[in-house]
């Protein structure tokens, strides 16, 4: 039973948790109190109060009584050093001191203890030998206890690298985001610049078409003017000079309706629009250089084998504009790329996805070393090339049905497709070697390729065909 404390001590006792002051507080009424004990009885009672004496307190928190403060710290250590002391060295039933410890019951006896009835059959050993034992007991049981601790912190030690690297990819992740769609934003500020210069050119070069249109309506309502003026004076003039003047005008308009007719038309006009790559078209294989201009094959995934599933097996990426009308010109670099093929495909078999498409693919391919061409179909024909090709110029007039590809850097012809071309078409490139890319030509490059001397290989073509 717990001896009644002593006058001290209740000096020493919260009024309101009636224990050892913890963190005491001095109110201004002089009262003191626990801190957390003062707070809890606020927030019960809704008002700021002395439990004591009821004494109102405006301040938010009450100073704190450090010499109480510290007078309970050294209470505490005492009573507790006491107690200790007591405990460890004599027996509570004898006072004895306390010099063996009971393995039956697990605790420490006095030699009096020992002779009495509650022990007198157990086993005890002397305090130091029990303590080594006791001792080796407890190391056994704490070894594991490391260990697990150590693998524990391992564990810590890994989750937090990975935290690192999961924060570090996700910032590599982001910036990488960041640098694409700032160079998509570049591309589309300078696809938007190229197109308004080329509206501005068109604009030009119908404006003086105009001009120059303006310019022979008004020489042929001069030439009217005149004629009208003649055929006055004519019919002023007196009949015998009017019959003869008639005769010789018109034996000369016949002789100039004549030679009108011996005036060959101007040629078609030849559209110079740069081919670029649609990424959108692109095979998973395939690999887009950032300005669209080359494409690479990439390695096969089960990714792309998911992708043939349910598009076109070809590892094939298209232009990005389609042409419906007119004569087109694009030069493409294959150096000693093993495995491609050339083309135009219709829109109608893009929409299809056809594999290989039925109809709408017209393309010239090289492969196992064996030039060929195919109209559609799986298979290419072959194909008699003498020398081999490095750069090849695929030549589209829409308007005329044909689609022919030459060899600018020796000037030879490859092939011609004749076909009637009823839809938009789009160039097809199909590339399948992992070592060499297709690189379309800028204009400027593909213009000077047609500088040759003598006939071009497209203009014998034209004349070929002709006869």
């Amino acid at each position: 039973m717990a001896s009644r404390p002593s006058h001290f001590e209740e000096n020493l006792l919260c009024p309101v948790c009636r224990d050892i002051f913890r963190d005491p507080v001095l109110l201004l009424c002089s009262h003191s109190f626990c801190w957390a004990c003062l707070d809890q009885y606020w927030d019960t009672s809704s008002s700021q109060r002395c439990p004591v004496c009821r004494t109102d307190f405006y301040m938010d928190r009450p100073p704190c009584n450090r010499a109480l403060k510290n007078l309970c710290e050294i209470f505490l250590q005492e009573r507790n050093s006491t107690a200790s002391t007591e405990v460890e060295l004599f027996c509570s039933t004898h006072g004895e001191k306390l010099e063996l410890f009971c393995l039956e019951d697990q605790r420490l006896v006095c030699g009096v203890c020992v002779n009495a009835d509650t022990h007198v059959h157990h086993a005890c050993r002397p305090v130091d030998e029990a303590a080594v034992a006791l001792k080796e007991v407890l190391k056994t049981r704490l070894k594991p206890l490391q260990e697990k601790l150590k693998l524990l912190k391992s564990e810590k030690f890994i989750c937090n690298q990975r935290a690192k690297h999961i924060k570090n990819q996700a910032e590599q992740t982001e910036a990488h985001i960041k640098k694409e769609f700032e160079q998509l934003q570049q591309f589309l500020r300078d696809e938007e610049a190229a197109r308004i210069t080329a509206l501005r050119e068109e604009e030009e070069q119908k404006r003086k078409e105009l001009e120059e249109q303006m310019m022979r309506i008004n020489s042929q309502i001069s030439s009217l003017v005149e004629r009208m003026k003649t055929t006055e004076e004519e019919l002023e003039s007196n009949n015998v000079s009017f019959l003869l003047f008639s005769v010789q005008q018109s034996m000369s308009r016949e002789a100039s309706r004549s030679a009108d007719r011996c005036v060959k038309a101007p040629g078609k006009s030849e559209v110079r629009i740069p081919v670029i790559l649609d990424p959108n078209t692109a095979h998973p294989c395939l690999h887009l250089s950032d300005d669209l201009s080359d494409v690479r094959f990439g390695q096969w995934s089960r990714q792309t084998m998911g992708y043939m599933e349910k598009r076109e097996g070809y590892t094939s990426v298209l232009g990005s504009e389609g042409f419906s009308s007119g004569t087109h010109r694009w030069d493409v670099e294959v150096g000693d790329n093993t495995t491609w093929a050339l083309g135009v495909i219709s829109e109608s078999a893009i929409k299809t996805r056809d594999d290989p498409p039925s109809s709408g693919l017209l393309r010239i391919g090289f492969h196992n070393e064996t030039y060929g061409q195919g109209l559609s179909g799986e298979f290419l024909t072959p194909l008699t090339v003498k020398q081999k090709v490095q750069r090849v110029r695929v030549q589209l007039d829409w308007d005329g049905g044909k689609l022919s590809f030459f060899d600018p850097l020796s000037d030879t012809h490859l092939h011609t497709f004749k076909n009637t071309f009823s839809e938009k078409v789009f160039p097809y490139f199909c590339n399948v070697c992992p070592t060499q890319a297709l690189r379309i030509l800028p204009v400027d490059i593909s213009v000077a390729g047609l500088e040759v001397h003598g006939p071009s290989a497209p203009d014998r073509e034209q004349a070929e065909l002709q006869k």
